[in-house]
């Protein structure tokens, strides 16, 4: 799973007193005991450095020191949506899907409009390989969001996964309609998470894809770039980009010549 976080420059910092360590079970005892009601009997409290110091450690990759701090501001402050769905994305970074999952729905229920807390119950769904329900989850999120380039990825991913390739290729086209930089792995978004962009299964197949997505958007250099890594991966279907003409412009590019050589055959070791 790849996610992405902003990288916070150094400030100063009120020193912050940790909760003390909780396993999984006892933390899930008491996000589920937390009521989004409890606001009016719970003091709020400002939390900005608090909050300033918990995208630190999560920059760090130290999620459990975020998530203690991102709890207790939730706590503090049940009716904040970001709270909840940020604890919720420091226990998804600790692979503690259904405290993560738990966390996004509270947020959800906290504000229906929450988009970014639609797409993180999807990208739960999609690990658990329930990828009917995490591409409802993405279409919940677009409906909210609709111009915000993650939320296609993820739905372009979810249909990979159920080989769904005409609507794969639209989402992300839909993608880089909408930001161009949106399959750059070092983008960083905060609050939304990027689903796995590993694809174990016809990986071949994928970079195809993604080449064609990026030939319909008119990047040459991108095209020929993922059509080579969909070659260098034994693609059955390479030579199909001779008679697409989605490639006819891609094939034309100087850069291209070599990508309809076959592939030297290794020669046998003695």
């Amino acid at each position: 799973m790849t996610r992405n976080f902003l990288a916070i420059p150094a400030v100063t910092f009120l020193a912050v007193a940790l909760s003390p360590q909780l396993c999984s079970q006892e933390r899930l005892v008491q996000v589920a005991n937390t009521s989004i009601s409890t606001a009016a009997q719970t003091p709020a409290v400002s939390g900005l450095a608090d909050e300033e110091m918990a995208r630190l450690h999560m920059a760090r990759k130290e999620y459990k020191e975020a998530e203690d701090i991102f709890y207790r501001l939730a706590v503090s402050n049940p009716k904040n949506p970001l709270y909840w769905n940020e604890l919720g994305i420091a226990h998804h970074n600790q692979a503690q899907l259904e405290l993560a999952i738990r966390c996004y729905q509270k947020a959800a229920k906290v504000d229906p409009h929450y988009a970014d807390a639609q797409n993180n119950i999807g990208t739960v769904l999609y690990e658990r390989k329930k990828f009917p329900k995490a591409i409802r989850a993405y279409k919940r999120a677009i409906t909210l969001r609709g111009d915000f380039a993650p939320f296609y990825l993820n739905l372009g991913y979810a249909y990979f996964k159920q080989k769904d390739f005409e609507n794969s290729i639209a989402s992300f086209r839909k993608a880089l309609q909408l930001d161009p930089a949106s399959l750059d792995p070092a983008r960083s978004r905060i609050g939304t998470v990027i689903q796995d962009r590993s694809v174990s299964v016809d990986r071949g197949r994928f970079y195809f894809l993604l080449a064609k997505s990026f030939a319909q958007g008119g990047d040459i250099e991108r095209a020929i770039l993922y059509l080579r890594k969909a070659k260098d991966e034994g693609y059955s279907e390479f030579n199909s980009v001779q008679k697409d003409p989605t490639f006819a412009l891609v094939l034309k590019d100087p850069a291209a010549e070599d990508l309809l050589v076959p592939k030297p055959v290794e020669a046998a070791q003695p």
